[in-house]
């Protein structure tokens, strides 16, 4: 009898370890949810202060729009910047208070943005399907992946970031290049 208990209250105890291992949250990452669902698409490690870019092409002048993020303490995004090539819906006819707009290297730059975001919604493109997401490294060397090698042309996602979970980091869709 006193052999099963324990037996039980090992188990128990192991259980709870590996519980506690897979289920809590080990690492920081830009998290892509399926539309408005929890169910994780992909993710790609991130940590405080790191920037990433989307880049998308303008489904009406057909030109690149790269807007630029950073990562803030409490887990927010953080725009800082939008590049743009032509003037069209939806491309800001100058900058706003606090902000810098600029013409240079034949692009226009909205600099200066104080934009936060506790989480984001982004389209693959479906007509036109050219976004990019593009990060640096810890070296300092940049990298580039293609939505469509990870998302279906038109799909839409909610973007975070959060801890995510052992488990979950083994069974997402890891963002590399």
């Amino acid at each position: 009898m006193l052999h099963n208990k324990r037996i039980t209250i090992v188990i128990l105890i192991i259980a709870s370890l590996l519980g506690i291992f897979l289920f809590a949250p080990v690492d920081t990452a830009l998290v892509f949810y399926e539309k408005n669902t929890r169910q994780l698409a992909a993710f790609k490690p991130i940590e405080i202060d790191d920037k990433f870019q989307i880049v998308f092409t303008h489904s009406i002048h057909l030109t690149d729009v790269v807007e630029k993020y950073t990562v803030t303490e409490n887990l927010d995004i953080k725009q800082y910047e939008i590049v743009y090539e032509e003037f069209g819906i939806g491309m800001p006819a100058n900058a706003g208070e606090g902000q810098t707009f600029i013409y240079e290297d034949g692009k226009y730059h909205v600099k200066d943005l104080d934009n936060y975001f506790d989480s984001m919604k982004i389209r693959n493109g479906k007509t036109v399907s050219e976004n990019r997401f593009l990060w640096e490294s810890n070296t300092g060397q940049e990298h580039m992946v293609w939505f469509n090698d990870y998302f279906d042309p038109g799909d839409w996602f909610t973007v975070k970031v959060e801890k995510i979970t052992l488990w979950e980091y083994m069974r997402g869709v890891k963002i590399h290049e």
